[in-house]
């Protein structure tokens, strides 16, 4: 088995010891920081997700994991903006107003993180406006929204409307996820993608952006 490939099996086991120590093993070999990223770790947190999706992991083992990856990141991060690796997408997260749940929230965070992607996480009870200035200060590719309450499903619809008045709706992706939230809904307040777990938000982004 070569190094991506322990790296990647670490991952995938929570070994947020030794997959930083492994990393730099791999920069300190002068492997390439983009392909560490896209054959090792990213890999890794492709097949966490995919088992994930299977209920064949389950979510403290997704949260360790996420745990060794961004043990890893935090070794490779500086190396990869040094060579000006571009990211996977840019994506602005959050709960919506009024709705203090954010455990499935980070657990998408953490899956974007893995797979590659800028996560820009405005936390919870986040108002449109914020979401607005966020998309629009990081230029994000996608936004994703959260709820758990029906009583805020609706916060969701006025996110959206609040990016086409400021003219971003064109040239971002709205996704949509939480407990209550349907694809019906989402297509009736007018997302572009609903997911129903964090390992499916992941590949309907890929989707998206295809």
């Amino acid at each position: 088995m070569d190094l991506l490939e322990k790296i990647s099996e670490e991952l995938q086991n929570g070994n947020f010891i030794d997959v930083p120590k492994m990393t730099q093993e791999a920069l300190d070999r002068g492997l390439s920081p983009a392909v560490i990223l896209s054959d090792a770790l990213v890999a890794g947190m492709d097949v966490v997700g995919e088992k994930f999706r299977r209920e064949e992991l389950f979510l403290p083992e997704v949260l360790i994991a996420a745990k060794a990856m961004q043990a890893a990141m935090a070794v490779l991060r500086p190396r990869l903006i040094a060579t000006g690796a571009k990211a996977a997408g840019t994506i602005v997260i959050g709960t919506i107003q009024g709705d203090l749940h954010d455990i499935g929230k980070n657990l998408v965070g953490m899956l974007f993180e893995g797979a590659g992607y800028q996560v820009i996480d405005l936390g919870v009870d986040v108002a449109p406006a914020r979401f607005v200035e966020a998309a629009r200060t990081h230029k994000s590719d996608f936004v994703g929204l959260s709820a758990m309450l029906t009583t805020t499903m609706p916060r969701m619809r006025e996110v959206i409307e609040s990016l086409a008045e400021a003219g971003m709706r064109d040239r971002l992706k709205v996704m949509v996820g939480g407990a209550p939230v349907t694809e019906q809904f989402a297509r009736d307040i007018g997302a572009d993608g609903y997911a129903p777990d964090a390992a499916s938000a992941v590949e309907k982004a890929r989707t998206l952006k295809s």
